[in-house]
């Protein structure tokens, strides 16, 4: 089977369960962002000197296939992919998102007013990471907005990685200069 299907030459998607809908519809436009910001995180994995960082990035790219997995269901579809045995975004998942922001945070990581990314190329990437990711809150938040999402865990999550990736940028500069907090 070729990748080239030609089923969206007409301007048309498929969710999950065979649902066709616009390539401009907003649960396209929610789930296509996460996949930018899936990508931009595997960018900063991939330039990353840190294997703290990297690390914890590949788990976060691991929950966002879930994330997306879930936004390309339509609502109705909702109850089926849970028996398919596919997992819904839970709670579960933004705890450890709050471990990781306590950690860094215990280390003082500090900054002075507005931060101007680009520091280094490791934080850089991070911040277009967190741009991104902000991006596809919002547009999560529009699914919300039109009563096309079940699961508010999903904007939890997206707002506290958000968080993460700001701190995560945060330290990687901390790492520049003599006597930076060390993560293990």
């Amino acid at each position: 089977m070729s990748i080239a299907t030609k089923t969206g030459d007409s301007g048309t998607t498929g969710l999950m369960y065979n649902r066709r809908v616009s390539k401009c519809h907003p649960r396209v436009e929610a789930y296509g962002c996460v996949d930018e910001l899936n990508t931009a995180l595997g960018m900063a994995r991939a330039t990353s000197e840190h294997p703290f960082v990297g690390q914890n990035l590949l788990a976060i790219q691991k929950d966002l296939v879930i994330l997306m997995g879930e936004l390309a269901t339509g609502v109705e579809d909702l109850a089926r992919y849970v028996r398919d045995g596919f997992t819904l975004v839970g709670p579960e998942m933004t705890a450890k998102l709050d471990v990781l922001v306590r950690e860094i945070e215990s280390l003082n990581v500090s900054y002075r007013g507005w931060v101007t990314p680009g520091a280094t190329i490791d934080s850089a990437a991070l911040d277009l990471g967190r741009t991104t990711c902000r991006r596809a809150e919002r547009r999560v938040c529009a699914l919300q907005e039109t009563n096309q999402l079940q699961n508010a865990e999903i904007i939890i999550y997206l707002n506290r990685l958000s968080d993460l990736l700001w701190l995560f940028a945060r330290w990687v500069e901390t790492q520049t200069t003599s006597g930076a907090p060390q993560l293990a």
